[in-house]
């Protein structure tokens, strides 16, 4: 029988909401607005720098007597047997419900940026590589997966995807990036939240906002965007995530933005995010984020003081553990320092969350799915689809790969036989194992070394390691070398480590001084390729490096983003063959390592020019791939007298893309837009609308865009979005730098502002041609 209305399923969740609320007291109230992290370490050895000094201590029998609102990476934070955990999450949701008042379960949250971050769970590729598959479906539903095993454990929310933008290379964290273009970005990262929302777990979009463009590429460094960059480059993600996507939290960056940091910033968190783009679900804080007020951004005197502000901005949820919503801010709020109702606001949104996840119901259980398997024979299935989409063939001049399925192959580098090669910092292995040696990784990981024996058992395969990844001993050459000479071709394997605050080459906190190659691989690169040995460079990175040194020297390069468990043998199936190279670079690759700070989206000034001996062109532009087949593209829409459209038109431009080679091979078709004159200045190109076809030999298919003058928008000098009249031309490209068709445009009629229903995303249509 239903005791109350706030129990009541028929009701509106906002009147039960509304009935609680009015039932609990402040401390119950303070309560939903903060999570605790069991088992976080308090001695300075934790997973991040100053989790020593943010974690309080508590008493949890009493703590939980006046609710709780979140439960921190309860599989996240050491390796526990996944049922085990489930179990063990389920026995600590049932003492939070006894203990309380109301009996209201917490929300359990977990890190799921490549994969479930929690030991025996699949290994993903990294954001950046999904980013390479220009495949949204294809991650759409790797999301989905990834919300199922949360949810069959008894978690609720999980903290992806990473919408921030690359805005230089050099930052540690690209590899948790989509790319360097926020169309690319937007609409691969909208089709994550779509997955994982669909699995009934709530999507948390970070870094909002400006993350990725930190001063220096240092992590957690001041933002310098200006206001356009901001609007145009590094918010469209977040509005396409939310509009189209149904995100249900975001979550606030570290960073501070023109001296105001997002985690006190009512103008970005409420005004923007709230009031303008009607956002109605939960804002949480990034780890310690609150308390960083205090303490890196100085903009808060005491914990009391960073409470107000983070509430008065937006913040509903302190993460990861209470710091400043606890005590400190019952004490305020009683003092007539912090009025209780940013309290009462914070409450009811994290509440109307929680009965949108049926914890408000009187049946609700806790009990988790009676088999749990993090890592199915059908998430390693997509796992390895997901990294063959992803490889990207970067060169094959002379026709070098596939490898000859007898040859001697020299495998050498200090990437090829190390499993930890393919993973993220964010996977459990790499983020959490180091911390427990002698404990099994607990997934089958096979590396490049094992997979290409695998894959070509014909074919004499030696190995040498050659030299670590940042020791810069070279004592390692000589047997690499020799290894080689006596070979037909050589394979080496070659990329980052990764690890987190310096203790790995990519990652968080492991941002690098320059995009040369880590430690003496360069030099490493350099003895193989003067053995006069054709060389196979295989790259398993976290971000883009500078290959302008190696260029024309080699036979092949192959370029892949930490691939995931499945990686291995996705690498070596293009080696062999067997997989016909498809991705496409979702960032530039540089000539030299100082060529950088640089992405594709340059105003004029920004490229190479006659008033600086520095030319910042890439080697590989943004969309580059190759393939093992051909593709024609015909009968593109286009014309030397320019079309008349309305500011407020449409225009259909379209390509037919056919294979002609001897075998299945996917095409990427991209459309640029270059907007010759503008009232401020505008990228050369940038991204409005692909489609990945895949066709058999000697077929064809039709790819139609219809572009919106919504999608040439831009923030004008009055800060508003608008479209201006005049030229404009659309380029089908098979990357940023190779154009095949362009279609020339004249829009007119008056300047157009656009409003909050504007269109994000181009149309496209892909039809049989024959």
């Amino acid at each position: 029988m239903t005791t109350a209305p706030w129990r009541d399923p028929a009701l509106p969740a906002t009147a039960r909401v509304d009935d609680l609320l009015s039932r609990m007291t402040l401390e119950e109230k303070s309560a939903q607005l903060y999570g605790v992290w069991v088992g976080a370490a308090t001695d300075g050895d934790g997973v991040a720098p100053h989790q020593h000094d943010m974690t309080v201590d508590y008493e949890w029998d009493e703590l939980i007597t006046r609710g709780l609102g979140q439960l921190t990476r309860s599989f996240g934070t050491a390796p526990v047997d996944p049922a085990l955990g489930a179990q063990a999450l389920a026995r600590a949701q049932r003492r939070i419900t006894e203990a309380g008042r109301f009996g209201i379960p917490a929300v359990a949250h977990e890190e799921c940026l490549a994969g479930f971050t929690a030991w025996q769970a699949t290994a993903y590729p990294v954001p950046l590589a999904w980013g390479a598959t220009w495949d949204p479906p294809l991650v759409e539903e790797m999301a989905r997966r990834i919300g199922d095993d949360l949810r069959s454990v008894g978690v609720h929310q999980g903290l992806a995807p990473v919408l921030d933008v690359v805005r230089d290379p050099r930052w540690g964290r690209v590899e948790e990036t989509i790319g360097e273009d926020p169309y690319l970005v937007g609409t691969v990262g909208t089709a994550y939240v779509r997955g994982l929302e669909s699995a009934g777990v709530i999507a948390t979009l970070k870094h909002f906002a400006g993350y990725a463009s930190s001063a220096g590429a240092r992590n957690l460094a001041p933002v310098r965007a200006g206001t356009r960059e901001f609007a145009d480059v590094t918010l469209p993600p977040f509005e396409m995530a939310l509009r189209e996507g149904g995100a249900r939290s975001v979550m606030a960056a570290y960073t501070e933005r023109d001296g105001v940091p997002a985690s006190a910033d009512p103008e970005l968190l409420t005004g923007l995010l709230r009031e303008e783009w009607g956002f109605t679900g939960t804002v949480v804080a990034d780890y310690f984020g609150i308390g960083f007020l205090q303490t890196l951004h100085r903009v808060a005197g005491t914990p009391a003081e960073a409470a107000h502000a983070a509430l008065e901005a937006g913040i509903d949820v302190e993460l990861p553990s209470l710091k400043c919503y606890g005590d400190p801010l019952v004490d305020a709020v009683r003092s007539g320092e912090v009025p209780e109702e940013l309290v009462d606001r914070a409450a009811r949104r994290v509440l109307l969350q929680k009965c949108e996840l049926g914890l408000l119901d009187e049946d609700w259980t806790p009990e988790p799915a009676a088999t749990v398997d993090l890592d199915s024979t059908g998430n390693r299935i997509l796992a390895r689809r997901l990294a063959e989409e992803s490889v990207v063939l970067l060169d094959n001049p002379d026709g070098l790969l596939p490898l000859a399925p007898d040859t001697r192959i020299a495998v050498i580098g200090p990437r090829a036989a190390d499993a930890l090669a393919m993973l993220g910092c964010y996977s459990f292995p790499s983020h959490v194992l180091t911390h427990h040696p002698g404990v099994p990784t607990g997934i089958e990981i096979p590396t490049v070394l094992d997979a290409l024996r695998t894959e070509l058992p014909d074919a004499k395969v030696t190995f040498a390691r050659g030299c670590d990844v940042t020791d810069p001993d070279t004592s390692g050459f000589e047997e690499a070398v020799a290894r080689t000479a006596e070979a037909d071709v050589c394979v080496a394997v070659l990329g980052d480590r990764a690890g987190l605050f310096g203790r790995g080459t990519s990652g968080e906190g492991c941002d690098a001084t320059d995009l040369a190659l880590p430690g003496a691989q360069g030099e490493l690169l350099d003895a193989l390729v003067a053995t006069g040995v054709p060389v196979v460079l295989v790259l398993l990175t976290g971000r883009p490096y500078a290959l302008g040194r190696w260029h024309g020297r080699l036979g092949a390069v192959v370029q892949a983003f930490f691939p995931g468990e499945e990686g291995g043998p996705a690498v070596a199936g293009v080696l062999s063959g067997r997989v016909n190279p498809s991705g496409r670079l979702p960032v530039s690759v540089p000539q030299v390592p100082g060529g950088q700070p640089w992405t594709y989206l340059q105003p004029p000034l920004g490229l190479a020019g006659e008033v600086s001996n520095l030319d910042p062109t890439p080697l590989y532009a943004f969309g580059h791939g190759r393939s093992y087949t051909t593709f024609a593209w015909e009968d593109g829409t286009g014309g030397a007298e320019p079309a008349e459209i309305g500011t407020d038109g449409t225009y259909d431009v379209s390509v037919t893309v056919r294979n002609t080679g001897d075998r299945e091979g996917a095409e990427v078709v991209q459309l640029y837009l270059h907007d010759p004159v503008a009232s401020v200045t505008r990228p050369d190109v940038r991204l409005i609308g692909y489609q990945r076809v895949r066709l058999a030999p000697g077929d064809a298919a039709r790819v139609l865009f219809r572009f919106h003058t919504d999608l040439s928008a831009f923030t004008d000098r009055s800060g508003r979005r608008v479209v201006e009249p005049g030229a404009l031309e659309l380029r089908l490209a098979a990357s940023s730098t190779d154009v095949r068709h362009t279609a020339h445009l004249t829009l007119t009629g008056p300047v157009r502002v656009l409003g909050t229903d504007r269109r994000l995303r181009c149309e496209t249509e892909v039809t049989d041609a024959g």
